[in-house]
């Protein structure tokens, strides 16, 4: 017979407060994954990009990160435009056109060879949304956003339009078969481009009987899980509120009420007394500028949350200044 309480945690009862931080961030281009055909083309390069993409979402589908999904201006490749190289170099420009105006810009950067490649200089091909680089050894594939995240020297914000949790069994995520997110594109897509910041998100926990996580019983993967569980709730219920408000439309009043109910039981169950949230992008480059409809847009959000009558509370602190010679 199973032992099934293997699976609940041990817990300490000693007061404990949190520091969460992100240790891992990235960022898909949502609208693809909406776009994907019922079967995807792995002999294309395009069709492998594709491929990847929906991989790397299933498996976070087993994991407890949280989710923003964004927006921002729409912006694709010129493929009727020129492209350019650098004199002796590899400074590529890439026509693009920007906004829903279609107003025409460029991008310039500097290509690095890869090792499987056998040509000094790739073939370029554009689409609207990709540009493929054939090196002869390999073909290379990026999507706009790729490339405007890894170089673009102007920090449009992206606004925050919806939190959620990567964990689903079912992985709807990866599929664009979540309804919250079905809606919110539908609403947008022919306006803004939608992109989903999948994070991972470190918690260290201060109390006097140390870190419940780390309590031998709490190693079973159910139970580490269920604390995971609980915390990322907790972030995202404080997230929910900071980013979206005390009243999303999103949000129906069930799940509202679900969610304090679920706060409360959690915030009792690990005697929580406080809670900061750190959220810094700074892989992210071009696209770490994050606001909302509720929140002014910043490379940083350092939070200070309590729960209180299911509702969790959260304040906004001002960073503490850059250590001379730290990069900003």
């Amino acid at each position: 017979m199973a032992d099934y309480t293997a699976y609940i945690p041990e817990r300490h009862t000693a007061p404990q407060s949190w520091y969460a931080s992100v240790a891992d961030a990235r960022i898909h281009w949502y609208d693809l994954i909406a776009g994907f055909p019922e079967r995807l083309d792995i002999h294309d390069p395009v069709g492998r990009y594709q491929r990847r993409m929906q991989f790397e979402l299933d498996a976070v589908a087993s994991r407890h990160h949280l989710f923003f999904a964004l927006t921002r201006p729409p912006v694709r490749f010129d493929a009727a435009g020129t492209v350019h190289w650098g004199f002796f170099s590899l400074k590529l420009t890439l026509p693009l056109l920007v906004g829903q105006e279609q107003k025409r810009d460029s991008i310039t950067f500097e290509l690095t060879v890869p090792f499987a490649a056998t040509l000094k200089k790739p073939l370029v091909q554009l689409t609207a949304k990709y540009v493929t680089l054939n090196w002869g050894g390999l073909v290379e594939t990026f999507s706009v956003h790729d490339i405007l995240l890894a170089h673009a020297p102007d920090k449009v914000p992206c606004q925050v339009v919806y939190v959620g949790q990567t964990h689903d069994p079912e992985a709807q995520l990866s599929r664009a078969h979540l309804p919250a997110l079905q809606k919110l594109h539908a609403r947008h897509k022919e306006d803004l481009d939608t992109l989903l910041l999948v994070q991972q998100l470190d918690v260290k926990v201060n109390c006097a009987s140390g870190d419940p996580a780390e309590l031998p019983h709490n190693a079973h993967p159910r139970a580490a899980a269920v604390l995971q569980g609980e915390r990322m709730d907790l972030l995202e219920a404080a997230l929910v509120r900071y980013f979206e408000g005390t009243a999303p439309l999103s949000r129906k009043e069930d799940e509202r009420q679900l969610r304090r109910e679920r706060v409360t039981a959690v915030q009792e169950a690990n005697n929580l007394v406080q809670f900061t949230i750190d959220l810094q992008w700074p892989e992210l480059g071009a696209y770490d500028k994050i606001g909302s409809g509720q929140v002014a847009a910043a490379t940083r959000h350092l939070l200070s949350c309590f729960v209180a009558d299911g509702d969790v509370i959260v304040s906004r602190m001002t960073p503490p200044e850059p250590a001379k010679g730290a990069r900003v």
